[in-house]
C-alpha cells in the first residue's frame, strides 16, 4: 500500500514551483473585503475595504496552492514582474446558497473576504469561480497599491487571546483559531474549558493525532449580549457577537452566520489559518465551507463527532458522504467530476482514489459485506441517492454510526496539514 500512496493525489502540492516569500511580501496580513451579489444564475463581486493585520500566520515556503481545491480561486499578482506570488482556493456561502430554492425568485448580497501576506509593491488580484463545467472563470480583478493610505490599519474588535494548544511558530504550523458565539461575559470560564474540550476531540482522531506538534489552537475571549444563539422557527433571537443562527437555508440543523466580515475582524485578534466557531448552545447542529470557517454547537451530546466532520470540511474541502439531503439542488452535476477529493461521479475517477483499491474489487462498489470494510466505490454522496459515489461504505463523513475517517480522507488530511506546516 505504500507505493500506492505515494501517487495518490500525485501534483497535490507542488514544493519545487513556490515562491520566496521575503522578495515579494512583508511579515503581516492583507486582508480584502468584497460582497457577492445575485442570484441562481447570476453573481457580481464588488470591493468593500482592504485592512492591515497582524502578523502572517500561513506558510511562507507553499505560496502557491496547486490543489486546486474550492469553488472560488485566489490569484495574486506582481505588478512589475507580472508573476503569480500568492493564490489560494476557497469557498463560499453565498455559492451554497445558489444552488436553494431561493435562489431562483430573489437576489441577494452575502460578505467575502480573503487573505494574502501583505505585498511590498503593486499587486493584481484576480478571483475565479468555477463555472457549470468545473471550470474557473474570472469574476473579478483589482490592482492594490499596498502605500494606499485607505487601508484600514485599525484592529476593529479587540479582545484578549489565550492559547489552547501550543507547538511553536504560526509560521510553521496550522493555526486553528476557536471564536466562541452567544458566550456571554459571565461565560468566558466556560468557553475557555470548551476550548480545552473541543482541542481535546481534535487530538483523539487521526491523523490530528499524530500530528500535534504540527498544530497551534487559540482562543479569543469575545463575549456576547446575551447567551445562545437564533433559533427562527421557535421565534427565538439572540443578540449575539457573530449574528449565528439556526435554519441557515431553511435547514434546521444548519447553524451559520452571514456575517463573515465580523467572523473576521474577531478572528484577526490571533495568527490563524482555519477559524472554527463554538456556538453556546445544546441543540443539535453545525456547518462548514472550506477556507471559510466551521461552526457546531457547543454542548449536544455528538459534539465531538459535529465538530471533526464540520473541521474536515473546512480544513480539507471533504464532501459529505451521505445522500437523500433535499437541501441543496443538483450540487453535484453527475456529467462533471466535482473537486472534492473523497466523492466523484466517475467521470473522471482517475484524479480521485481508483490507485487504492484492491484488484478485484467491482467499481462501482455493491454494499455487500465483504466491500464493507474495503475501499471502493459505493452509491450515495453528495446530498444524492444515485449518481454520486463515495469511497467506503461507511465513515465519519457519511454517519456518526463511525467514529473515524477513511483512508482516502485521512491521506487528505495529511497532505494539507503538511501545507501549512511545512
Amino acid at each position: 500500500m505504500k507505493r500506492i500512496f505515494v501517487f495518490f493525489f500525485l501534483g497535490f502540492i507542488n514544493l519545487t514551483a513556490q515562491i520566496k516569500f521575503d522578495d515579494f511580501f512583508l511579515d503581516k496580513t492583507f486582508r480584502f473585503d468584497f460582497f457577492h451579489t445575485g442570484n441562481k444564475e447570476t453573481e457580481i463581486i464588488s470591493f468593500d475595504k482592504m485592512i492591515e493585520e497582524g502578523r502572517w500566520s500561513g506558510s511562507k515556503r507553499n505560496m502557491i496552492d496547486t490543489s486546486y481545491y474550492g469553488n472560488y480561486f485566489l490569484k495574486v499578482f506582481d505588478i512589475e514582474y507580472n508573476t503569480l506570488i500568492y493564490s489560494r482556493g476557497f469557498s463560499t456561502l453565498y455559492q451554497e446558497w445558489q444552488t436553494t430554492e431561493e435562489a431562483k425568485t430573489l437576489t441577494r448580497t452575502f460578505s467575502g473576504s480573503v487573505l494574502i501576506p501583505f505585498p511590498k509593491s503593486i499587486i493584481k488580484i484576480k478571483i475565479y469561480k468555477r463555472n457549470r463545467s468545473n471550470k474557473f472563470e474570472k469574476k473579478y480583478e483589482n490592482t492594490v497599491d499596498p502605500r494606499n493610505y485607505f487601508i484600514i490599519k485599525e484592529k476593529r474588535k479587540p479582545f484578549e487571546s489565550f492559547k489552547v494548544h501550543y507547538s511553536g511558530e504560526p509560521e510553521s504550523k496550522l493555526d486553528i483559531v476557536f471564536i466562541p458565539e452567544g458566550y456571554t461575559k459571565e461565560e468566558m470560564n466556560k468557553f475557555r474549558k470548551d476550548c480545552q474540550r473541543f482541542a481535546g476531540y481534535l487530538f483523539d482522531y487521526s491523523p490530528f493525532n499524530e500530528n500535534r506538534e504540527k498544530i497551534n489552537v487559540w482562543g479569543i475571549d469575545a463575549p456576547s449580549l446575551e447567551s445562545g444563539t437564533d433559533i427562527p422557527a421557535k421565534e427565538e433571537w439572540k443578540e449575539t457577537l457573530l449574528n449565528s443562527s439556526f435554519y441557515t437555508f431553511d435547514s434546521e440543523r444548519y447553524l451559520m452566520t452571514s456575517d463573515y466580515f465580523t467572523v473576521r475582524d474577531v478572528a484577526a485578534n490571533v495568527p490563524y489559518d482555519q477559524i472554527f466557531i463554538i456556538v453556546n448552545t445544546p441543540k443539535y447542529g453545525g456547518g462548514a465551507i472550506y477556507n471559510f470557517y466551521s461552526m457546531t454547537s457547543s454542548d449536544d451530546k455528538r459534539a465531538n463527532q459535529i465538530f471533526i466532520h464540520e473541521f474536515a470540511h473546512g480544513l480539507a474541502g471533504l464532501a459529505d458522504e451521505y445522500g437523500n439531503d433535499n437541501t441543496y439542488l443538483n450540487m453535484y452535476p453527475l456529467d462533471v467530476e466535482p473537486w472534492e477529493p473523497n466523492i466523484t461521479t466517475l467521470v473522471n475517477f482517475d484524479s480521485k482514489w481508483k490507485n487504492m483499491i484492491e484488484p478485484g474489487t467491482p467499481i462501482p462498489t455493491p454494499a455487500e459485506e465483504k466491500y464493507k470494510s474495503k475501499i471502493g466505490v459505493f452509491e450515495g454522496g453528495g446530498y444524492v441517492a444515485k449518481g454520486v459515489y463515495r469511497p467506503t461504505f461507511n465513515s465519519i463523513m457519511n454517519s456518526f454510526t463511525s467514529n473515524e475517517f477513511n483512508l482516502v480522507c485521512k491521506d487528505v488530511l495529511q497532505k494539507i496539514i503538511n501545507f501549512y506546516s511545512e
